[in-house]
């Protein structure tokens, strides 16, 4: 079974969920079958890379609330994210373009690393207080402790269109499936989750999925094959 999961480094509730779903995830009897694949969703797309600015003042201007409501939504997250036993830095974070972190996540998941390179860029982000955003060498540096290479990493952030389309074609995709925001997770193309759901639902959700795949119905299955004991040779 295929787990895709559409989110930004930038959506708190994205941090957040992922870490329900792996909860849900690690107890599910068929685990070591579940594919987890993760796509690409901008909640700022165009944003120019050299614009960056304190969360707060962009909840504020973004959503026309006051910064003591900008505030106590980043406490509330800040709760949010401790239940999970994630760290949270509630003030002093910055907000800006995701779009060459995404196109690094492409190249980690060619590389094989992309789960590692999220979940640093995750940490970086919510966490710990040097920016990720307008620095490529920040972003060197993650990539490189997530397992790639530094120069390589420097490579594909010098061109903009390296993984540039496979990004647009992860959001037109998401906009195909009706996500309009994030996290979105989609079981075997059959069932969508929306939001940072309880662990609970999440495993719910996988147990669906899993007993209503559809078993293989073979089309003239008696031909000529190889097997684990030979190859059928016609007999003269």
């Amino acid at each position: 079974m295929r787990v895709e999961i559409w989110s930004d480094i930038a959506c708190p509730w994205c941090y957040v969920g992922k870490a329900r779903f792996e909860k849900a995830l690690a107890a599910f009897p068929h685990r070591e079958q579940v594919e987890v694949v993760h796509r690409s969703f901008e909640l700022d797309p165009g944003r120019a890379k050299d614009d960056v600015q304190p969360v707060i003042s962009m909840l504020t201007r973004k959503y026309g609330m006051s910064e003591a409501q900008a505030e106590a939504g980043e406490d509330n997250l800040g709760t949010q994210a401790a239940a999970e036993g994630l760290p949270y830095r509630t003030r002093g974070r910055d907000h800006g373009s995701t779009f060459d972190m995404h196109r690094l996540l492409h190249f980690a998941r060619e590389q094989g690393r992309q789960v590692e390179l999220l979940d640093l860029l995750y940490r970086a982000n919510f966490a710990e207080e040097r920016s990720v955003f307008g620095d490529d060498e920040r972003l060197v540096e993650l990539a490189g402790a997530a397992g790639l290479d530094a120069d390589a990493v420097r490579e594909v952030l010098a061109d903009p269109e390296a993984y540039a389309d496979e990004v647009r074609a992860d959001e037109r995709e998401a906009a195909q499936l009706g996500a309009n925001g994030v996290p979105f997770f989609v079981l075997d193309r059959t069932y969508g989750v929306s939001g940072a759901q309880p662990a609970e639902v999440f495993t719910r959700a996988l147990t669906q999925a899993w007993g209503e795949r559809s078993p293989l119905r073979l089309i003239d299955g008696d031909a000529e094959a190889c097997g684990p004991d030979g190859c059928a040779v016609p007999q003269q």
